[in-house]
């Protein structure tokens, strides 16, 4: 399978053709593709979607996909990559921080059902697609603000679509409790109440995750942890049932000296010194 590959951030496309001219192929960056005039069908994750004028499809990265044109079809490409999105956070407002545009593209649904936009959905859409096509002649497209808001526009007729449609989409709903849970249940092991783990585990964007996390625990993320952590092991020192050598280990230290280190930075005093009063 074909891999193609981009590397300017942003790069808008409008092409005219009877065959497709390229295999079944993926890429390390996302599309969002237009149907301007023609039919035919389009071939994605071995699903066959019949397009026509004016349909409207999202490809992520991890996606396999190519078109079968039936009548001369010209074809409207907006195609980012990651760094897009990364390098227009300033403009975000704290839902797409919360459910990114990548996440949302990467929703199978949105590869299994061709969207059926109603009439003003239809007229908006082809406005948006033309307004950011005619916007493309200026060299700062990438980093254009008017381009930037023209494609989430494109996102919120999808939702809206969506809606009208009755479809159900996974759930972007944060549950604060499952938050906590997890990280209670992932405190021995560092590597998985790592803020990029964690954002990733309930698709929040990192570089949002602790200011999201300090506003609803009213604590830093940090803080939390390590007063968990230490809460934890003065309760194990407490009961006196275990060594601090294999405290050490429960919690992922790499050893004894570690934890002493760690514990000693928290409470001014070594787990062998805490253990005696």
């Amino acid at each position: 399978m074909k891999k193609l590959n981009q590397f300017e951030t942003l790069v808008i496309d409008e092409f005219e053709e009877d065959e497709f001219h390229l295999p079944p192929h993926s890429h390390t960056y996302y599309e969002i593709i237009y149907i301007k005039k023609g039919n035919g069908v389009h071939h994605i994750n071995n699903n066959l979607l019949p397009y026509k004028q004016g349909d409207l499809f999202v490809i992520s990265p991890e996606d396999e996909h190519y078109f079968d044109i039936k009548k001369m079809t010209r074809f409207v490409y907006i195609k980012f990559t990651d760094n897009y999105f990364n390098s227009n956070k300033s403009l975000f407002c704290d839902d797409l921080l919360l459910n990114t545009p990548e996440d949302f593209m990467r929703d199978k649904l949105l590869k299994e059902t061709v969207l059926k936009l109603d009439d003003p959905c239809k007229t908006i859409l082809k406005n948006t697609v033309e307004n950011i096509t005619a916007y493309n002649c200026k060299t700062d497209v990438s980093t254009s603000p008017i381009v930037f808001y023209q494609i989430l526009s494109i996102f919120g007729l999808i939702k809206e679509t969506i809606r009208c449609m009755n479809l159900k989409m996974k759930s972007t709903h944060i549950d604060n409790e499952q938050i906590a849970s997890y990280i209670h249940q992932n405190i021995y092991q560092p590597k998985l109440v790592q803020i990029k783990t964690i954002s990733n585990h309930f698709n929040i964007a990192e570089t949002y995750f602790s200011a999201y996390f300090k506003r609803t625990f009213a604590i830093s993320y940090r803080e939390y942890i390590h007063n968990l952590r230490t809460t934890l092991i003065e309760k194990r020192i407490h009961n006196n049932q275990l060594p601090i050598k294999q405290i050490a280990y429960e919690f992922g230290f790499t050893d004894e000296s570690h934890l002493s280190n760690y514990f000693k930075k928290r409470k001014n005093m070594k787990p062998t010194d805490f253990k005696k009063t």
